[in-house]
């Protein structure tokens, strides 16, 4: 029987849903998840999907690594432990396209992609959604620019290492942006606390009107019910 998993690597931990897939089957899962941690070591700190196949009457399995998706691999990369979790606003990083060339080669041949070139776009794809910039630019326009050649020279020479000088530059041109996100959200934030305190006095100042209003409800009434005594005694 197999059982598909996605581990930490190097640091599969035992839990309930490990033990609702592999209970069952009466594996020894300390041994299990011992094994796997070896298996993955080489991935330390990457999601990655792992299949095992238990011979339910011998208890006996193998353990099959995968490469992890392009998205980890991107993350590993870059060293983020998440994307931006805004993709399209705000930005986590900047990658050099010879690093996407590099991560494409180790993924090509699990890729549904006919060439390197594709395999490329796959990866800034993968970028897109992690609110990765390339080159400096939105994923997005990186894609287009491949399309028309821009980076044909790289692709085909399958240049994986980015200079001093290049990285340097896109550290650089990152942390303008990074600024520049800093920025806006302060006053984002500083708009919606003022929002939110034109709206406290704004119900405040209704509360008072409805307690003036009322205590004027009252006097009258008080007034009327004088005048109905008066009448009385007269």
């Amino acid at each position: 029987m197999k059982v598909k998993l996605l581990v930490e690597g190097g640091n599969m931990k035992p839990g309930p849903a490990i033990a609702q897939q592999l209970g069952p089957m009466g594996v020894n899962l300390g041994k299990v998840i011992s094994d796997v941690n070896s298996a993955t070591a080489g991935f330390k700190g990457v999601t990655v999907p792992v299949q095992l196949d238990v011979d339910t009457k011998t208890k006996k399995y193998t353990i099959e690594v995968f490469s992890p998706p392009m998205s980890e691999l991107i993350k590993k990369e870059l060293k983020l432990d998440k994307g931006s979790g805004e993709s399209g606003k705000i930005m986590a990083a900047n990658i050099a396209i010879e690093q996407l060339i590099g991560i494409a080669k180790t993924k090509m041949s699990g890729l549904l992609a006919k060439d390197l070139k594709a395999g490329v776009k796959l990866a800034v794809g993968s970028c897109v959604s992690l609110g990765v910039m390339v080159e400096s630019k939105p994923a997005k326009e990186v894609i287009a620019d491949i399309d028309s050649g821009i980076y044909d020279k790289e692709i085909s020479g399958e240049i994986a290492s980015v200079s001093p000088e290049k990285r340097r530059k896109l550290d650089l041109a990152f942390k303008k942006v990074a600024a520049e996100q800093e920025k806006k959200k302060k006053e984002e934030e500083a708009a919606a606390a003022e929002a939110e305190a034109a709206k406290a006095t704004a119900v405040a100042k209704a509360g008072e009107g409805e307690e003036k209003t009322g205590k004027e409800d009252e006097k009258a009434a008080e007034s009327a019910e004088g005048e109905e005594k008066e009448e009385e005694k007269k």
